[in-house]
């Protein structure tokens, strides 16, 4: 089944301060000093510059190679699959092993279409309603077909060449052309024999990213890395192609053993000296951990970094996971949300913690669990096993004060399990082993299993009976950690107090990192920073890397402690951590280091998504490049034709090349996709300005403080525009508008001061001139309109 990539979140800071005002002098009249002129004149490149700017890269650094090219150097797919047997190698010694895994899930990941195995889904031809949109699936002894909605917006006919996936649904792959193969929308049930829409009832279209001839449907980017054995992507960049290879086509043994090729030889040459061959030194045993890390690339929500994964090596060294954060990804519990898999979720619990790992529960060769029902869990949970003196013994029917075993609410799944259904038809449970706690559902929103079931009631009914059963043990440490961090996505007064204790007691590595991430938000508390600081030596790789990024605004400062901190993480033994430390660095790493060329390999290996194209683009930016930058930023708005990112971002690089027209038509874009996103509006309005259209920028401005009544760069520069719109007393009251959602500004009341200077409004407009001087005794202008009316030095 087509697997479901993260967005990247790494992306460029938006500074939020309000643009200088430009003077216009006269030395006529007293009055005419200060009867200034405002203009947002300095334009979209000054309002998405980073804090402190962007400098350039330092002397030394390389700018050649282009970001997203191949890795040089790299062992070719002959090369590389030259080291695998094929699974088919494993059977004559491992029959067990591998009659259990022939027919998992893991070995029918993918497969060619056959006669035998699909013609139930082809034969009678069926026809398929989905949205707005009708399609066929149809065979006869030619071969099968689907018919429905193309790429060129008109019915064709598609012929499926390989299978995904074995139950609950199947998705079928069909060539797009280039190396490519996408995956159809409509899905087989084999169980209910009936085929359905992946999407429900949404009507996606050609030519969006989502569509199945776009690239959220990729096969090669989506879904072939999981399905296949040792894959190789191999995305050709500049020609926009692919020539993926593979070691076996589905997940074969190789997929978690590694390659055994030799391993295979030396037990054939040795196979009548049982002696030697058990002296085999090409056997590979791993440890428990590495286990989990061979499974988590499969099962986790993530980024890769490399498209290199070898068995045995480390998760964190290929990829970026995706955490509980500010979204809405993951509740603030841990429990999954969106589509995330399992493995943030299992690295999150108190089981991953105590040392349960995925083969505890799941037998490696047929996945499935090694016993039915509650009687898994009370292996452990029995209170008979001296070696787990610590584990609680559990009576499912008292602890559940549910009557059987076997009904909804009695078995151990069900509470700490529960299920969420992806895809319309595949059900899959949360591997958070989360308690339910519905007082999370009342203060915050988050899920509880007994309302999960119990949908005729409310939260307050299944709080009651928690309560009663449960009592104070619900005061657990779990609550208030879901409750600090529900409070910190609202950025709450206090939170990053609790996120600082959250960092420095929590024991479990995932929820550090899920501190630290959060941490982004209140930077502008000393604390907050020092404590990132620490966080950057953490032993886990996750959280010094998500540390890091949380620090970038004051990482990208040379001089400061947080860019030393950074330099120094470009050599962390961990790529993740180098890569996230290379990318705040971004506009001065040099990219022939180990840091700046495995950041390059990362971008090469994203290159086909518009993620990746918008993260070169903000690359090439940060590089004083804004050229390269749009190219980008194009290619990622062509790409993903709903997302507004793209051509707000393409705007900003127009911009600053002096391209203020096309620049206005791009943001005009983004607002009409995305028309509640106040920067958008906030741009647009500065763009209309520079190309001199004031009554246009009013109006953007205004639907801005309409979306967002406290930002202050939109009231302050409305209020700049109503000035010279001719409308002095609405712009008075708009500066006050941005004085109240900024206080700390002195540019604020000093433009509020001019402007009632021109209105002969003296007393207010010196007390106007008083605030600014408080914020900032400094302030040039303000100090010498404070003397010219009298004021004391």
């Amino acid at each position: 089944m087509a697997k479901k990539k993260s967005n990247n979140r790494r992306g460029r800071q938006q500074s939020h301060a309000p643009s200088e005002p430009v003077s216009a002098t006269s030395a006529k009249t007293p009055w005419g000093l200060y009867a200034l002129v405002f203009a947002i004149a300095i334009g979209i490149g000054f309002v998405a510059s980073r804090p402190g700017g962007t400098p350039a890269p330092a002397s030394g650094t390389s700018t050649a190679p282009e970001a997203g090219d191949s890795t040089p150097n790299r062992p070719t797919a002959v090369e590389i699959h030259a080291d695998y047997a094929g699974s088919a190698s494993c059977r004559d010694c491992h029959a067990d092993q591998f009659n259990e895994w022939k027919g998992s899930h893991h070995g029918l990941a993918e497969r060619l279409v056959s006669t035998e195995l699909d013609k139930e889904a082809f034969v009678p031809s069926r026809t398929i309603k989905h949205a707005t949109q009708t399609s066929e699936a149809r065979g006869d002894a030619g071969g099968f077909e689907f018919v429905t909605m193309g790429l060129r917006n008109k019915q064709e006919a598609f012929k499926p060449e390989r299978a995904i996936g074995v139950s609950p649904l199947l998705q079928y792959l069909v060539d797009g052309g280039n190396g490519r193969s996408q995956a159809i929308e409509i899905a087989w049930d084999p169980h209910k024999k009936e085929w359905f829409d992946v999407y429900g009832d949404e009507d996606r279209r050609p030519g969006e990213w989502g569509h199945w001839t776009g690239r959220g449907m990729n096969w090669n980017a989506m879904c072939a890395s999981c399905h296949n054995t040792r894959l190789l992507k191999n995305y050709d960049q500049k020609n926009d192609r692919y020539d993926t290879k593979m070691a076996e086509i589905g997940v074969g043994c190789e997929s978690c053993h590694g390659g055994m090729k030799a391993h295979v030889d030396w037990q054939k040459e040795y196979a009548d000296k049982p002696g030697q061959s058990a002296n085999d030194p090409h056997l590979k045993r791993f440890t428990r951990d590495q286990h989990i890390d061979n499974c988590g690339p499969c099962h986790a929500r993530r980024t890769e970094l490399t498209g290199d994964f070898v068995p045995g090596e480390s998760f964190f060294d290929h990829y970026s996971l995706v955490i509980p954060d500010e979204t809405d990804i993951f509740y603030p519990d841990g429990q999954v949300r969106d589509e995330d898999y399992e493995f943030t979720s299992f690295l999150s619990s108190r089981m991953h913690a105590a040392g349960v790992r995925c083969f505890d529960c799941h037998n490696p060769h047929s996945a499935k669990t090694r016993l039915p029902g509650n009687q898994l869990c009370l292996t452990c949970h029995n209170g008979q096993n001296p070696e787990l003196p610590n584990i609680p013994r559990i009576d499912p029917i008292a602890h559940s004060h549910h009557k059987s075993e076997t009904e909804p609410g009695g078995r151990c799944v069900d509470c700490h399990m529960p299920l969420t259904t992806y895809m319309q038809r595949h059900p899959r449970r949360d591997h958070g082993f989360t308690i339910p706690d519905p007082l999370l559902t009342k203060q915050h929103g988050i899920p509880n299993a007994c309302n999960r079931c119990h949908e005729d009631k409310d939260a307050d009914w299944s709080l009651g009976h928690v309560d009663n059963w449960y009592g104070d043990r619900m005061n657990r440490p779990t609550r208030q950690r879901a409750q600090w961090v529900s409070m910190a996505r609202t950025n709450a007064p206090g939170s990053h107090i609790n996120l600082i204790t959250l960092a420095r007691t929590e024991t479990n590595f995932l929820w550090r990192a899920v501190a630290a991430g959060l941490m982004r938000n209140h930077l502008h508390e000393t604390s907050v920073r020092e404590e990132l600081l620490k966080r950057l030596t953490d032993q886990h790789p996750l959280v010094r890397g998500t540390a890091m990024l949380s620090l970038e605004p004051a990482a990208r400062q040379p001089g400061t402690r947080e860019h030393t901190a950074a330099l120094a993480l470009l050599k962390d033994p961990s790529r993740k951590v180098r890569i996230d430390a290379a990318w705040v660095l971004r506009s001065v790493v040099d990219t022939n280091t180990t840091a700046g060329s495995e950041l390059l390999q990362y971008f090469a290996q994203t290159s086909d998504q518009p993620a990746g194209q918008m993260q070169q683009g903000v690359f090439h930016f940060d590089r004083q490049r804004p050229d390269l930058a749009a190219e980008h930023f194009r290619k990622a708005g062509s790409w993903d034709t709903n997302t507004a990112a793209p051509h707000h971002e393409l705007a900003v690089a127009l911009s600053v090349q002096g391209q203020a027209l096309e620049a206005v038509e791009q943001l005009r874009l983004a607002c009409k996709i995305d028309p509640d996103q106040v920067e958008f509006r906030y741009k647009l309005a500065l763009g209309l300005h520079e190309l001199n259209d004031l009554e246009g920028a009013r109006r953007e401005l205004e639907a801005a403080v309409r979306i967002d009544p406290g930002h202050p760069g939109a009231w302050y520069n409305l209020a700049l525009a109503l000035d010279q719109l001719g409308r002095p007393n609405e712009a008075v009251a708009a500066m006050d508008s941005a004085a109240k959602a900024d206080h700390l500004n002195p540019r604020i009341p000093y433009a509020k001061a001019t402007i009632l200077m021109k209105l002969q409004r003296v007393d207010e407009a010196r007390e106007a001139l008083r605030q600014t001087l408080t914020l900032d005794a400094n302030h040039g202008p303000a100090r010498a309109l404070w003397q010219q009316l009298g004021g004391a030095n």
